[in-house]
């Protein structure tokens, strides 16, 4: 993620019982989300033009059956012939055409990844309040698949992009070893359904994004400088929580062993330097990936 301006540490404040969101930690969560929008947007624009192209070409509007999930007699696509003359140029144009409309959605859904990474980052980090505190060294695969984000969104990346598959088909008639026509075939009913799925795909990310963890421990996100304020002691197991009650101010930090959990009703220092109550949240190197960002963070401290 992009370096930005780095705060210092904020002053004493009161545990929270709830942390902020992803959406509001970090700037680039709310580009990826926006540009999930946008995305929704645009393709339900090419829906509405390919179906009012369709109605015009065959001058009438569709049953029921025009909506059926894959090709049928009933919803007749609409394609667009290319002399093949001039094979070449037509053939480099077609794909063009792909790119222009399949591109964004490759880019979008690789994006996507962001979202669903720094939320795993931030489901790890949150262990160290647990019972079973957080383990520094873990296998990244059976972090993926123990994480249902993960896995979702492991899914949908094909899903979708199988989806815009039906929608938009290129083929080419060859005779005598010569391409005679190239046709860009379009589906309308198949196109309005990759927008439904790309639209409850959107959803779900909006929904994660602003989901807000519980309890005092502060959220990271990811976030280095965050981390390496919040980390005061490193083991293989960390666990965090209360170390010391204080005048004015009490101090929770990490520790190789279980702490109790801090109390709601004192006032800690360092706190307010956290994701969620300082500005310093949207600064900074902001890593994600896999839960041993941790591990970086112990790295550039050291």
């Amino acid at each position: 993620m992009s370096d930005l301006h780095v705060c210092g540490l904020g002053g004493p404040a009161e545990p929270s019982e709830t942390q902020p969101s992803a959406w509001h930690a970090h700037r680039s969560i709310r580009k990826v989300i926006l540009s999930l929008w946008g995305l929704v947007v645009v393709y339900a624009v090419l829906a509405a033009h390919a179906t009012w192209i369709w109605c015009i070409i065959f001058r009438k509007r569709g049953s029921w059956e025009f909506w059926s999930f894959f090709h049928s007699a009933s919803n007749m696509p609409w394609f667009m012939s290319l002399d093949g003359d001039a094979a070449i140029q037509w053939w480099i144009l077609s794909f063009v055409i792909v790119v222009l409309a399949q591109g964004p959605l490759t880019l979008g859904l690789h994006c996507s990844e962001l979202v669903v990474n720094v939320i795993r980052d931030e489901r790890e980090w949150r262990h160290a309040a647990g019972r079973k505190g957080l383990k520094m060294a873990t296998n990244p695969l059976r972090s993926f698949a123990t994480d249902p984000l993960c896995l979702v969104l492991f899914v949908i990346k094909p899903v979708l992009h199988w989806m815009f598959g039906l929608s938009l088909v290129i083929y080419c008639e060859v005779d005598s070893e010569v391409i005679d026509l190239i046709v860009v075939v379009v589906y309308p009913a198949q196109v309005w359904h990759f927008c439904i799925a790309l639209f409850i795909f959107a959803c779900f990310c909006t929904l994660v994004a602003f989901h807000r963890p519980r309890g005092p421990q502060p959220a990271a996100y990811g976030h280095l400088q965050t981390l390496a304020n919040l980390i005061d002691e490193w083991s293989p197991v960390m666990w965090w929580g209360h170390k010391e009650d204080g005048i004015p101010y009490c101090h929770a930090g990490t520790s190789n062993h279980p702490l109790p959990p801090v109390k709601m009703d004192c006032v800690y220092a360092g706190l307010a330097s956290s994701v969620g109550s300082h500005p310093s949240v949207s600064a900074g190197k902001f890593m994600s990936g896999d839960a041993l960002t941790v591990r970086t963070a112990r790295r550039a401290v050291e």
